[in-house]
This record gives C-alpha cells, sequence and structure tokens, in this order.
C-alpha cells in the first residue's frame, strides 16, 4: 500500500500538522525537524493520493519555475517566455518567488511528486537538493546557472564585462568603478556579479589599467545601498570618471546620485548597466542586453524536450549578449 501522511508523521516522530507544514511552508518548521520529515518522504517514497489522481485524470503535465521574482523585475521577463514556450501544450506552470528559503523549497518541490519538470533560475543549490531531484526523477532545467547533471541555459558574464570594459576604454576613460552585488552565500557558486567584475578586471589589465581595491563596491541589490556606494566613490580624492553596475539598477543609482552631485553624464562621469531593462531605455542607459525572454523560452523548451525523451543527452546553451548604447556612456 502507498504510504500515508500519517505514516511520514510516524516515521519523522512529527504530528501530521508538521508534515504538511514542512511540504507548504518548509520555511517555518525547524531545520532539524523538516530533515526528518524529508528523510521520512524519501524513504517511504510518498505521494499526496489525491494530488496524484487528480493529475491523472486531467492529463496534464506540471512545470514548476523558481526564482527570485520580487526581488529582480527582470525575471518577469524571463517568465514570460516561458509562459509564451507552453503554449499549445497540455501543461501547468506553477510558479514560486523564492529570496532566502530556496534551499528549502527546493528541497520539498520534487518529494511530492506534483511537478513533472522544474526550471530553476539563479538560485544556486548543493549536491543535496542535486540527489533528491535525481531519485525522484524530476528533469530540472537552470537558468544562469550551471552544474554537473543539469542542462542549462547560461549568457557569458565574463564577456560582458570585458564589452564594458571595452567600450569605455575606447571612450577614453582611465579611472573606473564596479558596482556589484553583495551575497551572504553562494554554496560555491561563481556569481553573475563577480563574474562580470572579473571580465571587467581583466579587459582593463591588458589595457595595463588596474582597478582598485577601493574602486570595487559589494552592495546589496537596493537603489539606496548603490546611491551610498556611489556617494564613496565620488568623494575619493581622484574619483572614477567611468562606472560599470551589475545590472541597471545599480547603475539607475550611480546615474541618479551623479546628477544630484551635477555631474554631467556621460562628460563627467560615464555609466554603463547590465540587463538592457525596461529602466535602461527609459533612462538613456547604455547597458548590456541579455535575452531575458529568450532564456525563459529556451529553457522550456529544453525541459519539454527532455520530458518527452527521458534519454535525450543533457543541453548547455550560451546565449548571445549585445551592447546597447545610449546617453550615459
Amino acid at each position: 500500500m502507498s504510504a500515508t501522511i500519517y505514516d511520514v508523521a510516524e516515521r519523522a516522530g512529527v504530528s501530521r500538522s508538521t508534515v504538511s507544514l514542512a511540504l507548504n511552508a518548509p520555511a517555518r518548521v525547524k531545520p532539524e525537524t523538516l530533515a526528518r520529515v524529508l528523510a521520512a518522504i524519501d524513504d517511504l517514497k510518498f505521494v499526496p493520493k489525491s494530488e496524484a489522481v487528480s493529475r491523472a485524470r486531467r492529463g496534464v503535465g506540471r512545470i514548476g519555475v523558481i526564482a527570485p521574482f520580487t526581488t529582480y523585475p527582470s525575471f518577469a521577463r524571463r517568465l514570460n517566455g516561458v509562459l509564451q514556450a507552453t503554449r499549445g501544450h497540455s501543461c501547468e506552470v506553477v510558479v514560486y518567488d523564492e529570496e532566502s528559503a530556496a534551499r528549502a523549497t527546493l528541497a520539498t518541490l520534487p518529494l511530492t511528486q506534483r511537478l513533472d519538470g522544474l526550471i530553476v533560475m539563479s538560485i544556486p543549490f548543493g549536491d543535496d537538493i542535486a540527489e533528491r531531484l535525481a531519485e525522484q526523477n524530476v528533469s530540472a532545467v537552470l537558468v544562469e546557472l550551471e552544474r554537473p547533471g543539469f542542462s542549462s541555459v547560461t549568457i557569458d558574464d565574463v564577456a560582458g564585462g570585458r564589452m564594458a570594459a571595452k567600450l569605455l576604454l575606447q571612450r577614453g576613460h582611465e579611472r573606473f568603478a564596479f558596482l556589484g552585488e553583495r551575497h551572504d552565500s553562494n554554496d560555491g557558486y561563481v556569481l553573475q556579479s563577480d563574474a562580470r567584475l572579473n571580465g571587467f578586471r581583466e579587459e582593463l589589465a591588458a589595457a595595463g589599467i588596474e582597478l582598485p581595491v577601493t574602486h570595487v563596491h559589494l552592495v546589496h541589490h537596493t537603489v539606496s545601498s548603490a546611491a551610498a556606494a556611489t556617494e564613496e566613490l565620488l568623494a575619493l580624492d581622484r574619483p572614477p570618471t567611468a562606472i560599470f553596475a551589475h545590472d541597471d539598477m545599480l547603475a539607475s543609482a550611480a546615474l541618479r546620485t551623479a546628477r544630484a552631485h551635477g555631474l554631467k553624464v556621460p562628460e563627467d562621469l560615464a555609466i554603463v548597466g547590465f540587463d538592457d531593462s525596461d529602466i535602461a531605455e527609459l533612462l538613456g542607459l547604455t547597458s548590456i542586453r541579455q535575452p531575458l525572454e529568450e532564456s525563459g523560452h529556451v529553457a522550456t523548451e529544453t525541459l519539454l524536450g527532455e520530458l518527452a525523451n527521458p534519454n535525450r543527452s543533457l543541453q548547455h546553451i550560451t546565449l548571445k549578449l549585445t551592447l546597447v548604447e545610449r546617453e550615459t556612456a
């Protein structure tokens, strides 16, 4: 007989309501309790019966998309690509917005077998979650991430940093700065901000220019943090004449701060962002364009292909970046 939620509760030594909470709101369960519940679910191969029956009757597949949607508006454009790619297919798209509880959610999503496939956007995860996905036979495609055993859709962030440096060098600049994003933990991954900084620094070094540590600011992803960092850069004895930002939001904060100081952009200070978001077009911001909708579309097509053919080889797709020149550089 199939295991029930009561069996899981008994095996884990918790109440049925705790099991339900672990499945539906894992961030509200103590880590040690959650670990026991997950282990019991693994051991018993628990599947919520009503969900399995409902899906079997409908004949509908379900794809999960997990990303920090409310933290980064660019992911909404990626989601549009996902929705476009699923038109005409018999499947549901379930969206999970994650900022801090991503690991807990990723640990529980496949275990209920409510998902046939998963698209993970820019959320690093460890070996334990990778093993669970494999054990539960849930196909997953990664966006802005690469990990052995998974198909991926990425861009070359290092090349993007080089692209920004080349433009600013061509404009005759000699003093540079970088505004990046600070992360408390990265699970061993080289994150996008770090990769873009590496490319930026390497291209400057090739031209004989060192990027001083004092000219690199890693901040929280907020306008206020980026503005404060720009204030510090402008207060230096020899402030930069060009700033490259990890994304357009940080770049827009630098732009506003520069203008508040009475600086002319790009004459006194050139600014380059990344993504080519709507805000970049609105502000006339020079930016490195990445194909956001296309990344979601390609990831979905890749996942649907894996679901249709489980023996298909893994796909690793790198999308092209484009420099979009506007008024700020």
